[in-house]
């Protein structure tokens, strides 16, 4: 139920994010969903990827400090309060929600949310026993 997201830690000025693009394009590697946090003198880039193996190792050829994490995909209802519904089963059982972003495509009629939770396994036992459905890793990389 957890799909491996990669970061990628880069310095904040001209030209960074477009070489990343540029080394995972070579690579053959799809970006299938992104978030970029800055400061002003660095930033995190968060990717969901086609090829994590692949992508780890060609950002590291050149260069860049990779990390991995375990997140997890979950679908949210594409309606007004579908993602409310999920953050307050969560609010209710003390799961805090680190960080979340959308993924780049729906996944039939529902969105797409990445989430980082601070107890992965407490939220993805929560979000099943309320019929919420998670997207497995396999499942995330091809879309």
């Amino acid at each position: 139920m957890r799909v491996e997201q990669i970061s990628v830690f880069l310095e904040n000025r001209t030209g960074r994010l477009a070489e990343i693009t540029r080394v995972l394009g070579d690579a053959g590697v799809n970006i299938r969903a992104l978030s970029l946090a800055d400061t002003s003198d660095f930033g995190i880039l968060r990717l969901i990827v086609s090829d994590n193996e692949k992508a780890t190792e060609a950002l590291k050829e050149h260069g860049f400090t990779v990390g991995k994490t375990s997140v997890v995909a979950v679908e949210v209802e594409d309606r007004p309060g579908g993602l409310n519904r999920i953050l307050e089963i969560l609010s209710k059982e003390d799961v805090n929600v680190e960080y979340m972003y959308a993924f780049v495509q729906h996944s039939g009629a529902n969105a797409l949310m990445i989430f980082r939770f601070d107890d992965i396994d407490a939220a993805v036992k929560l979000l099943i026993d309320n019929d919420i459905k998670i997207l497995e890793g396999k499942t995330v990389y091809t879309l």
